[in-house]
């Protein structure tokens, strides 16, 4: 099944928000329906093809003639990604950067020869794994490319009992994978919010964070070895769970975002099924209450393998549970609430759990039971459906996040709150805005920010002065540019200015060897030249 091409995920998902939501939206944000109704894909007309007849030729030649799409619904189907601003252009009906053909190779030599292909014939090549890119990361800035789709590549290759590593080739889905591994009683443990659509090769390219991170760890932490595909050839990384042998290059190429390369399989570490899976919810007075004790248990344990905190608003608007959401504005719900989830063995489980809540408890918590825990747990996908219908009722919605160390935390959550609510203000269009804490570490933890507002008469024109301000706040309070949605073209400028001007250098040294005619997603992750 292919994802909503104007929207997220599964059409049969999508519903309207209750008439109570409605109302808030109206009365709260001044938030009105729009006039003008979104096309429908019938009513799209992508721009004519201009590739060389012959290019798409020896394209066929490589991967075989059903396997080379030009069709209209095809292209428009791969224009872009799943942040708020691709959407609304699509369902406004632009598609001005839609690609010339999608290509779908089955092996990772297919890929080597498309990619000689598209060299010689000077078109850019997207990696298009899931489409659930919400930072600009299918948008290159180049007008003739292929979008390059990996779902034929979506084999469990090996899996090494004794090692406990599989290998997956990266048009996998989350949910297939899981799959494959629990056929064997094992899981991978990354479930980020993109997981019902997004891919292994796509986790990998933009070092992606699941929501159970706190036990299983990010996806770059799984993984052990990578297998790359270049217009200059193949790299073949990880010979060992750790290795002195030099710079590490499996971190070169994770979250370089389809700039360097195509990512054609991967090696990951794995862990055996659950016993047990459960999630309850605590309380906290205030933001600052429960960030303590988070930060207490992620430096000092026992760590649960699943650990989230919503601010206040987050809280009483219900975004926590998006399945839920405005239960608290008639439920007399107060403070934060913050979801601790529990996988692995009864006993360990059972052992940790207790541990844990007499550290909660003791940094001022107070449980709530296991209703709210399920309940995120029900609906912990939701959030984008959810984005979906605020869109279609005229309302403008967004998520970014960022991370930092502890001790910046405070001040990097309230600097971006303020930079985005003073600018969409200014603006005539007063937001809420919402935080969570949805990562922690030892040092430091990730701020998931939502904006909700009405959609003013240029939604996209009037969300880009307050995304840069949002930017600015970033970096000025010492978090980094982006923590597990990756860099894209959104935050790009933004992460050169991060990673300084010798560090870009040596990037693009990096690329200019590997993709020496600049056609690996262009202007992704690093400027054009």
């Amino acid at each position: 099944m292919d994802m909503l091409w104007n929207g997220w995920g599964d059409p049969a998902k999508a519903a309207p928000l209750p008439e109570t939501v409605t109302g808030l939206l109206h009365d709260l944000l001044g938030v009105r329906p729009r006039s003008t109704p979104a096309l429908g894909l019938e009513d799209i007309r992508s721009p004519a093809l201009t590739a060389a007849p012959a290019a798409l030729r020896a394209l066929a030649a490589a991967v075989g003639d059903e396997h080379v799409r030009t069709d209209a619904h095809s292209r428009v189907r791969h224009t872009r990604g799943k942040s708020t601003p691709d959407l609304l252009r699509l369902r406004a009906g632009d598609v001005s950067d839609v690609p010339q053909a999608v290509v779908l190779p089955a092996t990772h030599d297919e890929v080597l020869d498309v990619l000689r292909v598209c060299a010689a014939h000077g078109l850019a090549v997207v990696p298009f794994g899931g489409g659930t890119s919400v930072v600009g990361g299918l948008a290159p800035q180049r007008s003739a490319f292929v979008a390059l789709d990996l779902r034929r590549m979506n084999a469990l290759l090996d899996l090494d009992p004794v090692s406990r590593t599989a290998v997956l080739q990266p048009g996998v889905r989350a949910p297939e994978a899981e799959a494959l591994l629990a056929a064997e009683g094992f899981t991978l443990g990354h479930f980020p919010q993109s997981f019902e659509w997004a891919t292994i090769g796509g986790f990998a390219a933009a070092r992606s964070s699941g929501q159970a991170s706190a036990g299983y760890g990010r996806f770059d932490e799984m993984v052990l070895a990578l297998t790359l595909a270049t217009p200059e050839g193949t790299i073949e990384t990880g010979r060992a769970p750790r290795s002195a042998a030099g710079p590490d290059l499996r971190q070169l190429i994770l979250g370089s975002e389809g700039a360097f390369g195509v990512i054609t399989s991967v090696t990951v570490r794995i862990r055996p099924l659950p016993e047990v899976r459960m999630y309850e919810g605590w309380r906290f007075a205030s933001f600052e209450e429960g960030t303590a004790a988070l930060r207490r248990l992620a430096q000092d344990g026992p760590r649960p393998t699943v650990l989230r905190l919503s601010d206040e608003t987050e809280t009483l608007i219900g975004l926590a549970q998006p399945d839920a959401i405005g239960a608290d504005l008639t439920s007399g719900g107060a403070g934060c609430l913050a979801i601790a989830g529990y996988e692995g063995t009864a006993e360990d489980t059972a052992y940790r759990r207790e541990r844990a809540a007499a550290v909660l408890a003791d940094c001022g918590g107070t449980p709530a039971g296991a209703e709210p825990g399920e309940r995120w747990a029900h609906g912990r996908y939701s959030a984008p459906y959810l984005r979906d219908a605020l869109l279609d009722a005229g309302a403008f919605a967004e998520t970014l996040e960022t991370a930092a160390f502890w001790s910046r935390v405070p001040d990097l959550y309230t600097a971006v709150r303020t930079a985005l609510t003073d600018t969409l203000t200014q603006a005539g269009t007063p937001p809420l805005v919402m935080c969570h804490i949805s990562h922690v570490y030892e040092n430091g933890a990730s701020l998931y920010f939502t904006v909700v507002s009405a959609q003013g008469e240029d939604p996209v024109a009037h969300w880009t002065p307050a995304k840069h301000a949002a930017n600015e706040a970033v970096l000025a309070a010492g978090g980094t540019i982006s923590h597990h949605h990756g860099v894209g073209t959104d935050h790009r400028d933004w992460y050169v200015r991060e990673a300084g001007p010798l560090g870009v250098s040596a990037l693009r040294a990096v690329k200019h060897r590997l993709d020496p005619d600049g056609l690996l997603n262009p202007g992704v992750l690093l400027p054009t030249d």
